[in-house]
């Protein structure tokens, strides 16, 4: 009988902690797995060869360069978990705003900014919400997030968003909530893990965040989770909320979620993990 084989998208230097825990448990199950490093980069008929080995291949990079990577996996015809599309819509912070819209679900007021910047300080005037959160659409680990207390502000943190990424990508305007990020780790739409991620700044995510600890999951978040899951169409993800003056609020979806906020429960999340892989695998 034929073996499963696994493949994983990673960048780094070398291998991390999780993909050496991947390797030891696929190993421990008789999967085998190749590891594919997207910050190497590779040139299409490279990759054909690593990734035609593959059944299966999941993306546990959040970078922004690995969409075209999984692009080009999906036009090969490989399965991959996550879809690009999680990464270019769903995980995008101005269509994730719409669709809590859309969907009645309590998220930061939010206004996409104008690319020139006399129309972009008009619309924050407009907006009138001090502080504010300025952020790309995209990014993970709090990247290209900055906030302002005043126009002034405001005007050099997006002249220096754009000039960082040598490019005027949309930029976002989000209103400021004060409160630690609430991170509900999914699998298969099943919450598997909850995180506090507090920190001494007004930065509350897991690299900038000082004490991780557990919450539970009340009816009111439950609710929530269940009406985001109905458009959130992603495998393994993590999902943050805000909460004010007692309510909570959608701020966010991650593909490719971290798995490292409890380190003694490290290898059991990448075992679930690998679990769904094994039946997404059979399925296809």
């Amino acid at each position: 009988m034929k073996k499963l084989v696994i493949g994983y998208l990673y960048n780094g230097r070398g291998l991390g902690e999780d993909e050496i825990l991947f390797k030891r448990i696929t190993k421990r199950n008789k999967i085998d797995s190749v590891l594919i490093n997207t910050s190497l980069g590779y040139n299409e008929d490279e990759l054909k060869e690593k990734i035609n080995k593959c059944d299966i291949i999941y993306n546990s990079s959040g970078d922004d360069f690995v969409i075209e990577i999984e692009k080009t996996i999906e036009e090969l015809g490989k399965k991959i978990i996550e879809k690009s599309k999680s990464f270019y819509y769903i995980e995008d912070k101005w269509m994730f705003y719409l669709k809590c819209k859309e969907h009645k679900i309590p998220t930061p007021k939010t206004i996409l900014l104008a690319q020139d910047i006399t129309y972009a300080k008009k619309d924050l005037k407009d907006f009138a919400q001090w502080p504010v959160i300025i952020k790309k659409v995209n990014g993970c680990m709090g990247e290209y997030v900055e906030k302002a207390d005043n126009i002034k502000e405001a005007e050099k943190i997006i002249k220096k968003l754009w000039r960082k990424n040598n490019d005027r990508d949309p930029l976002i305007a989000q209103e400021f909530i004060r409160s630690p990020s609430y991170r509900v780790t999914l699998i298969e739409k099943k919450i598997v893990q909850t995180a506090i991620k507090e920190s001494i700044g007004w930065k509350a995510t897991g690299v900038y965040s000082k004490k991780i600890k557990r919450f539970k999951v009340d009816k009111e978040l439950k609710k929530l989770i269940e009406k985001l899951t109905k458009f959130v169409d992603i495998q393994i993800c993590g999902i943050d909320f805000l909460k004010k003056d007692k309510k909570w609020y959608a701020l966010e979806v991650n593909s490719a979620p971290g798995l490292d906020f409890f380190e003694s429960e490290r290898e059991k999340m990448i075992e679930k993990v690998i679990n769904l892989l094994k039946k997404l695998a059979k399925r296809n």
